[in-house]
């Protein structure tokens, strides 16, 4: 540690160079903890939170989050270009990185000292003078690592900052003391149990590891987030390993940034993204009838009818059919656009094997897109019993989709397929197994390779536990089948780029 203090200095030096550090530093600690504080409580009581004292408390370690965050992505930015030479002038990685973590901990401790000061002038520490300087240390140590995380991934200051405003901005106004602190979607926000700790509002749902635990633990692996992305952005100085010209490794990573371009070049696609779980979800609730309906569920090894709230139900059915139909026109447009030039590729020597990986895990990568874009606007409407299991299922129904659109493309054309890539998702999930229409779906509707992930969809929604296990092996069943399938038709498909090769 010792011989890392002068590049400690140095980076402190650097960190105070930066306009926009100072800037916070001053202005963010004014703004919420002395002049936003008050209309903050109010507006928690407006939305269900806890409000007053434990608002005011908490905007100590939003100010000092926010601090920290933004003085650990300007040091990082710019600690790319200076760490390469740094390594290769000989300076030792593992002293490199013990200086950065250095100067991330005085980052923390300055952005708490400025944060506690203003709360101290404002309104004092409250009773309990080491849980709230603690809490908001706490706080710092996280955003450093989110701070970390951003700058070495987005090298645009401006997109970088509106990043980093965007989760500090979710974190706060979605978090326990602006909301209700028993959200369960709320409880993978960074500093939820810190700031149940911090303000002493025990959660209830912190289990035996207790809200003070859960946030040491959250603390702890910021800690090692920002040790592990150090030591990356460390490494980039050294020589880069690349895979063999020519290997199925370097085939298959060519092969995925390829779809991944190509994908992102299909605008309507995106489009689609935004509409489609925006129409199918919220509009659904909207004009829904506030009516309850039954729903045949298994529980503890009996199936029981059970009574359930009719708009709820509906928000949380119809997340599935836009997922389906989403991840089938990912997986429609990616075998589509990809046809003629991978047909050249495989002439060229790209090895079938690696062709088809990168091409199915594009498809599944956009399938896990849909699920996370509907499924963002489904938890605002809809909150599951099991979320874990009811995410899974959706993610399962998404990559089967993906691999049905991938099936669609071929056979069909892109006409005829973007509208199959609709209408089945839509008599599968939308009708056969939908829960509104009949309490069990029909036998004949088993076979359908919605069936399964329903079953295990709505046993998640609305139970406490899982009871869904031979669905769950259908669903498996279905997208193992679905994979050699599109394996088979992807092989047909660039056969006959592959006839032609003369020896």
């Amino acid at each position: 540690m010792t011989s890392a203090l002068p590049f400690v200095r140095r980076f402190l030096a650097e960190a105070a160079r930066t306009p926009v550090n100072l800037l916070v530093l001053v202005l963010v600690p004014v703004v919420f903890v002395v002049v936003a504080a008050r209309p903050l409580a109010d507006a928690a009581e407006l939305l269900g939170g806890t409000g007053g004292p434990a608002v005011q408390t908490a905007t100590a370690g939003w100010a000092a989050g926010f601090i920290a965050a933004i003085a650990m992505y300007f040091q990082m930015r710019a600690a790319r270009a200076a760490d390469r030479r740094l390594v290769l002038a000989g300076l030792a990685p593992r002293r490199l990185v013990t200086a950065r973590m250095a100067t991330g901990l005085a980052l923390a401790l300055l952005a708490t000292a400025a944060a506690l000061l203003t709360l101290q002038l404002r309104t004092g520490l409250g009773e309990d003078p080491g849980r709230v300087p603690a809490g908001t240390l706490m706080y710092a140590v996280i955003y450093l690592a989110i701070g970390a995380l951003i700058g070495t991934t987005v090298t645009s200051p401006v997109n970088g900052t509106v990043l980093l405003l965007f989760v500090w901005l979710l974190d706060v106004f979605f978090g326990p003391v602006m909301g209700a602190a028993d959200r369960p979607v709320t409880r993978v926000l960074p500093t939820h149990f810190v700031t149940l700790w911090m303000v002493d509002l025990p959660s209830g749902h912190g289990g035996r590891v207790g809200d003070l635990g859960w946030a040491l633990t959250w603390a702890a692996a910021a800690v090692a987030v920002g040790w592990a992305v150090i030591t990356a952005t460390s490494r980039t100085a050294g020589p880069r390993r690349h895979a063999r010209p020519g290997s199925t490794t370097a085939q298959l990573a060519a092969g995925v940034r390829a779809g991944l371009r190509e994908a992102g070049r299909n605008r309507v696609l995106w489009v689609l993204l935004i509409a489609v779980p925006a129409v199918f979800v919220l509009l659904a609730v909207a004009t829904t009838p506030a009516e309850f309906t039954s729903l045949t569920v298994r529980e503890g090894g009996l199936t029981t009818v059970q009574r359930a709230w009719l708009p709820d139900i509906h928000g949380g059915t119809m997340a599935p059919i836009a997922i389906a139909s989403l991840a089938a026109l990912f997986g429609l447009f990616t075998v589509l656009n990809a046809r003629a030039g991978d047909q050249r590729l495989s002439l060229a020597g790209f090895r079938p094997a690696a062709l088809l990986a990168s091409r199915l895990s594009v498809v599944v990568l956009g399938a896990l897109l849909a699920t996370a874009a509907s499924l963002a606007v489904t938890a605002t409407v809809f909150d599951a019993r099991q979320w874990g299991l009811y995410i899974a299922a959706n993610g399962l129904i998404a990559v089967t989709y993906g691999l049905v659109g991938v099936l669609l493309g071929p056979l069909f054309g892109r006409v005829g397929g973007v509208l199959i890539a609709f209408l089945v998702p839509f008599v599968d999930l939308g009708i056969e197994q939908s829960p509104m229409l009949r309490p069990d779906p029909p036998g004949w509707a088993h076979a359908l390779p919605g069936y399964g992930g329903t079953r295990v969809l709505i046993d998640a929604a609305v139970t406490p536990g899982f009871d869904e296990t031979g669905p769950l092996l259908i669903a498996l069943a279905w997208l193992a089948g679905l994979t050699l399938a599109a394996t088979a038709l992807f092989r047909h498909v660039i056969t006959p780029a592959r006839t032609g090769r003369t020896s």
